[in-house]
């Protein structure tokens, strides 16, 4: 039966990737309310492979240039190295190059599923298939076996995307924001937020309802903004002009729930909850990389050279500590209330839970 042990012990007993930890949390400890429980480590330079059972959840990874899946219980279930480019979601991965076409993919027990002949590069979501065009204009959506469903063009680039299981949404250079139906491929909406002198959207997410869309958008005056979609109509709920500036795409993201919108900006990670209509600033110089929840927690990886930072917030906005630790490559991923960090040939699971 596992104990809970104290930083000091978590420090000295996990493996590679929380060697520093103990130093971290020293100058920069959790709530005390919180323990940290190491569960397991992997080492993917040796790897054992296992038969893993057919119910068994598959949790996708990239480090470098190797993609696989991992178990809730330490098990390797596939492990793949790539020369060039790589995609990997829940349900798929693949590799390919970059004058990609006919691009096979496949399952994550590594059965091929299908065959993608068109040409471009994938990008996989979840159980979603996406086809970027060469060019980086348009972008089609595939069916199971690979096989085109639709396809939606453009002559301006795309600077940010996102998706979910009802809605496709892409953000343009010229200011744009589209949002595309799932099922067939219409455009349910296309506008603009404006409000800048050069107009560009740095990142957009659309809720799971389709109702509300957020972006980081403009320069000389980067704005903030919340649209709320009404039909093929659509109104600016909240919009703030941003003291600093980015000049590269950014993170934003709506909750699982759809109640709260995390978006990185210069300087800081921000929440805002859409019930109490409030925005919360936490002060960060990292670029966040990825976003992940469990049960209670907010996870956030951040990244400044080859320094990774991982904070933790709690769900009612408290910011309860970080870790950080030197890597080539690094990810976060969560399942219930377990947390799994990857640092370049290692991934743990651990815990973070109240006393």
């Amino acid at each position: 039966m596992k104990t809970k042990k104290s930083i000091t012990i978590f420090a000295a007993s996990a493996a590679v990737i929380f060697a520093l930890l103990y130093i971290i949390l020293g100058a920069i400890p959790l709530s005390k309310e919180y323990n940290y429980i190491p569960e397991w480590n992997l080492d993917l330079t040796t790897p054992v492979m296992e038969s893993i059972p057919d119910e068994a959840q598959m949790i996708p990874f990239k480090l470098g240039q190797t993609v696989g899946y991992f178990t809730e219980e330490g098990g390797i279930a596939l492990i793949k190295t790539f020369p060039q480019k790589a995609s990997i979601s829940e349900s798929y991965f693949t590799t390919y190059n970059t004058d990609a076409s006919q691009t096979d993919f496949f399952s994550c027990y590594g059965n091929k599923v299908g065959t993608i002949m068109d040409a471009g590069f994938p990008y996989l979501v979840n159980n979603r298939i996406y086809l970027m065009l060469p060019g980086g204009t348009s972008f089609s959506r595939c069916n199971q076996d690979g096989s085109i469903k639709w396809t939606n063009e453009s002559v301006i680039p795309i600077t940010a995307f996102s998706s979910n299981e009802s809605f496709t949404i892409a953000g343009y250079a010229d200011g744009d924001i589209r949002i595309v139906n799932n099922i067939d491929g219409s455009n349910v909406l296309t506008f603009n937020p404006g409000g800048s002198d050069y107009s560009v959207i740095l990142g957009v997410d659309i809720s799971p309802d389709g109702k509300y869309i957020a972006s980081i958008s403009g320069h000389n005056a980067q704005r903030f903004i919340i649209t709320e979609r009404a039909g093929d109509q659509s109104k600016i709920l909240y919009h703030e002009t941003l003291e600093h500036e980015l000049n590269h795409r950014t993170l934003v993201k709506f909750s699982n729930d759809g109640s709260k919108i995390f978006y990185n900006y210069s300087g800081g990670f921000g929440i805002y909850d859409l019930g109490l209509k409030k925005d919360i600033k936490i002060p960060l110089t990292d670029r966040i990389l990825n976003i992940e929840e469990s049960n209670n927690l907010l996870f956030l990886l951040g990244k400044t050279d080859k320094t990774y930072t991982v904070y933790i917030i709690e769900k009612t906005n408290a910011f309860l500590g970080k870790f950080d630790f030197e890597a080539d490559s690094a990810f976060i991923t969560t399942n219930n209330e377990f947390l799994y960090v990857g640092r370049d040939t290692n991934i743990s699971k651990m815990s973070i839970q109240k006393k």
